[in-house]
């Protein structure tokens, strides 16, 4: 047993004082009172010192970290990306799809296949299943991934894909031709279905939710507004991705809090008018996380796009962003700094909402008695100190 002691707790929707966390076979057994006096013998102390003790962090859409890109399509990339994320406090990880070719997404779909079923602590990050997000994208809005590799919808190239079982997320732009049956398959699978690279109407957008969508990517990126659809479909102006999402309470989204994607007003909008329970933290981060400044390659290496990273974030040539070059615990921080959010539900968006929208709350995603032992040690300004995954402690192999 594992008896997590002298910290705060951060849970659901409070901090807990006084209390401590009870780990048996690398689950949550309880959550209460310590007597050090009871204790059995061959349990194993964990003096908190007063920090912080929350639940790891989940990250739905995220593209690499380290010098590696998931779409590198090998086992040792995905290790090299899920490593990073770890240090960062992600303990369960959705590899994310760019464009590309069918083979390149088939080569990534089964190096995490392979990472997964080794199912190593030592390899970071436990992927949850993958995120299929490009190549289904909206000509006018690719943003820094590869144009070349862009394409509507083609069934048996999405259910060839969808039948290798590795795929948790699906996205595709609504407006695209066979979009709706995209949407339909993949709701049908179980998967969360959402749209994103996109400039599609409010109309669009409800026949993509009448198909299965109930999510969009990175608000307020890659995403139509009221100008765009006017620019689109002319006169007169007609609502868009965004008024869909904060008219409909089933529909989430997330947001890159990174503090270069979207400024303090724009996080505090969607904190108060998404809400803590449908908003996720998302890193989007590409191969720059952990690097120096300077030239890398978005997507496969054979023929991604490039783009600079300052060491804050990732531009492409026209100046425009490219991705984030950020980890999760960043993004809580930011978070919490520039919004009118509790230290709970900062950590909430990280964590309990994106495990609920891909339906996995009921196994992580808070401390909470029968969920995983995925744990994170952090000190008073939320920055991450030690990292549990089932209740054992991530140790950086060397030269990570």
């Amino acid at each position: 047993m594992q008896i997590f002691f002298n910290g705060r707790i951060i849970l659901e929707e409070t901090l807990l004082d006084d209390s401590a966390v009870f780990v048996a076979d690398g689950t949550i057994q309880r959550i209460g009172p310590f007597n050090q006096g009871e204790v059995p013998v061959d349990a194993e102390l964990i003096d908190l010192t007063g920090q912080f003790l929350g639940p790891g962090y989940v990250d739905l859409h995220v593209h690499g970290g380290k010098g590696a890109d998931y779409m590198d399509g090998t086992p040792s990339a995905v290790i090299q990306a899920n490593r990073a994320h770890c240090r960062h406090g992600t303990t369960t990880i959705f590899p994310t799809t760019t464009t590309g070719s069918r083979a390149q997404l088939e080569r990534m779909l089964r190096a995490c296949a392979e990472v997964r079923a080794e199912g190593r602590i030592e390899d970071g990050s436990r992927i949850g299943g993958v995120h299929y997000y490009g190549p289904y994208f909206a000509s006018d809005k690719v943003g820094c991934h590869s144009v070349e590799g862009r394409r509507d919808p083609d069934p048996d190239e999405y259910r060839a894909a969808f039948d290798l079982g590795m795929i948790r997320i699906a996205t595709c732009a609504a407006e695209l031709p066979g979009a709706e049956a995209f949407y339909r398959e993949a709701s049908d699978r179980g998967y969360l279905v959402t749209c994103g690279h996109s400039n599609a109407s409010y109309q669009e957008m409800q026949r993509a939710f009448n198909a299965g969508m109930r999510h969009v990517d990175h608000f307020w990126c890659a995403m139509s507004s009221v100008s765009t659809i006017r620019q689109r479909l002319g006169a007169p102006f007609q609502a868009s991705m965004e008024q869909f999402v904060l008219m409909n309470p089933e529909m989430s989204s997330e947001v890159i809090a990174d503090g270069e994607h979207l400024a303090p007003d724009l996080l505090e909008f969607a904190y108060r008018m998404i809400g803590p329970d449908r908003l996720c933290l998302v890193t989007d981060a590409n191969r720059a996380v952990d690097m120096p400044a300077g030239a890398y390659c978005f997507g496969p290496t054979e023929d991604g796009a490039w783009f600079e990273s300052d060491g804050r974030v990732g531009r492409v040539e026209n100046g425009s962003l490219a991705s984030s070059v950020a980890g999760m615990d960043q993004l809580v921080r930011v978070m919490h700094r520039d919004t009118s959010s509790s230290i709970p539900e900062a950590v909430r968006m990280a964590s309990l909402t994106p495990a609920s929208r891909v339906g996995l709350a009921n196994e992580l995603g808070s401390i909470a008695s029968g969920k995983r032992a995925d744990l994170l040690v952090l000190d008073a300004g939320l920055a991450v100190d030690r990292v549990f995954i089932g209740g054992v402690e991530y140790q950086t192999p060397g030269g990570a």
